[in-house]
């Protein structure tokens, strides 16, 4: 699918780490290596693991294009991928378990349930592996790559259009209905896409509890993951020991609809900074003025641009439009350490040096094309989402625009929808410990959802952390306040003030980092 397209429908509520890029990629070759065990060095007899009815052997769960990965132990499990009709097609899911180093875990067991929609868990584990070590003294980790994702018959298309990606600014509702077709008879060749769902998921999650002897979860989310968190927590509660929503999504959020407000209010917020600052004030006066007058400029005359790759140092080029531009500086927007950088970057495409801009989002993007399954993503929002959307002109003078609507709407008009149950948005009640957190400039899932979310749990909490962007279970000492509300299952006794040590990174004023 051309860059148009994937920019617009990318409308994942993703983890910071996972910043939008682009994500149609092979659909067996990533099947393939998802679920590929350790080889050995030698004949030996296969271990094997036994947890209720699943037996579990030794695998790796590596993160694509990233030296990092975690050892787990992988079972196959099978399900109906239509689960009214049982007795047609089945699909694999891949169910990983990272094991406790405890020779007796606890009976209750954490379960990490990704973003996206579209992330696998088994693929994003490895990158906040170290905010949940702590959790595996005395817990194992359950990573169930939820269907249409990573291990769990992904749907991924082919773009075997990406040599022409990049000429692309300007959105034609015709070509990503035809993009999306072709998606959609790729993928129905081996799947009926109607049954990807959210609520598919939470089915699929009960099931696999139950195969593994029926031990309380302590249920994890991260951004769109709080979604299905949520939607599990309502309808399976004997299953939740404890809720845990990082980058909360109210029940009733029409995903998509508040991209464009929340990703301005993040930026003012951040470039008020700047303004406060006067040494920031001085080199680079109203960063927020700057953008705009970049954008404007862009609408006017978009054009390619060449620049170095950060990494080889090679030349690349790109076009340079409205369109992209508003697709980085949210990019850019999620962590404090990139948006640290955004008045300096900003600044110096303005000027006309696009490097520091465009050099630093491929750097961070890479390939999350093989951490991010489109389909699936289709599957979800035009499910579950795209009927609720309303024009929203009054996002038109914003950086990301409101065109993000029209485009859902066309994809959407093309693949099919499967059903959303007349409760799902209905906010979650529920008397289960748990913990919330935000970060104070999240540019996707901001502050007050988790605010509204709270409000139905009674023994919740709603930690929001200073400075910080969006997916926040890794920052300061979050992850020791995460293993000790597990362990206590007590979230309005727990003692956070270790996160008044965190704030906000100072602006760079120049690239050798902030003024002293």
């Amino acid at each position: 699918m051309k860059r148009a397209a994937r920019i617009a429908i990318a409308v994942a509520i993703v983890t910071a780490v996972f910043a939008a890029r682009p994500w149609m990629h092979g659909h067996a070759s990533k099947a393939t290596k998802a679920s590929t065990p350790l080889a050995a060095t030698q004949p030996a007899p296969p271990r094997v693991w036994r947890i209720g009815t699943l037996e579990l052997k030794p695998c790796e769960l590596p993160q694509p294009h990233s030296g990092l990965s975690t050892p787990a132990w992988c079972a196959p499990f099978d399900v109906p991928e239509d689960r009214a009709h049982p007795k047609g097609r089945h699909i694999t899911l891949r169910v990983a378990v990272v094991r406790s180093s405890a020779q007796v875990p606890a009976t209750d067991m954490v379960a990490f349930i990704a973003g996206g929609p579209g992330q696998s868990a088994g693929e994003s584990y490895p990158a906040i592996a170290g905010a949940m070590a702590p959790l595996l003294a005395h817990r194992n980790v359950l990573l169930l790559d939820q269907r249409g994702t990573g291990g769990s018959h992904p749907l991924s298309c082919r773009d075997d259009e990406a040599g022409g990606a990049d000429e692309t600014h300007a959105f034609d509702t015709e070509a990503i209905r035809r993009e999306t077709r072709t998606c959609l008879d790729q993928l129905s060749r081996e799947a009926d896409v109607r049954f990807y769902t959210t609520t598919d998921a939470v089915a699929d999650l009960e099931d696999v509890r139950r195969a593994l002897g029926s031990p309380g979860f302590d249920l994890f989310g991260v951004s769109y993951g709080t979604r299905v968190a949520q939607q599990y927590a309502m309808r399976h509660p004997e299953g939740v020991r404890t809720l845990i929503l990082d980058g909360i999504v109210p029940n009733g959020l029409v995903l998509g609809d508040d991209f464009a407000v929340n990703l301005d209010a993040a930026l003012k917020a951040q470039f008020a900074r700047c303004h406060e600052n006067a040494a920031c004030r001085e080199r680079f006066n109203d960063p927020y003025q700057t953008l705009y007058q970049l954008r404007d400029a862009l609408r006017a005359n978009p054009h390619k641009v060449t620049f170095r790759d950060p990494l080889d140092y090679s030349s690349v080029q790109r076009v340079l439009s409205e369109f992209s531009l508003a697709t980085v500086v949210r990019m850019f927007a999620y962590s404090p350490e990139t948006a640290a950088l955004l008045p300096l970057s900003i600044d110096a495409a303005a000027h006309g040096d696009v490097g520091p801009l465009l050099g630093q989002a491929k750097q961070l993007t890479g390939d999350l094309g093989d951490t991010l399954d489109g389909g699936m993503q289709y599957s979800v929002i035009c499910s579950e989402d795209a009927d609720l959307m309303q024009p929203r002109p009054q996002d038109k003078d914003t950086i990301l625009g409101d065109t993000m609507t029209g485009v859902i709407k066309a994809a959407c008009s093309v693949w099919p929808r499967g059903a959303r149950p007349a409760d799902f948005r209905q906010p979650l009640k529920s008397d289960v410990p748990a913990l919330l957190m935000s970060g104070e400039f999240d540019p996707v899932t901001p502050p007050r959802y988790g605010d509204d979310v709270v409000r139905g749990l009674p023994n919740g909490r709603h930690l929001v952390l200073k400075g910080q962007g969006h997916s926040v279970v890794a920052r300061g000492c979050m992850p020791r306040l995460l293993e000790r509300f597990i362990d206590d299952a007590d979230a309005k006794g727990l003692d956070a003030s270790c996160l008044d040590r965190l704030g906000p990174l100072p602006v760079f004023t120049g690239f050798n980092g902030a003024t002293p």
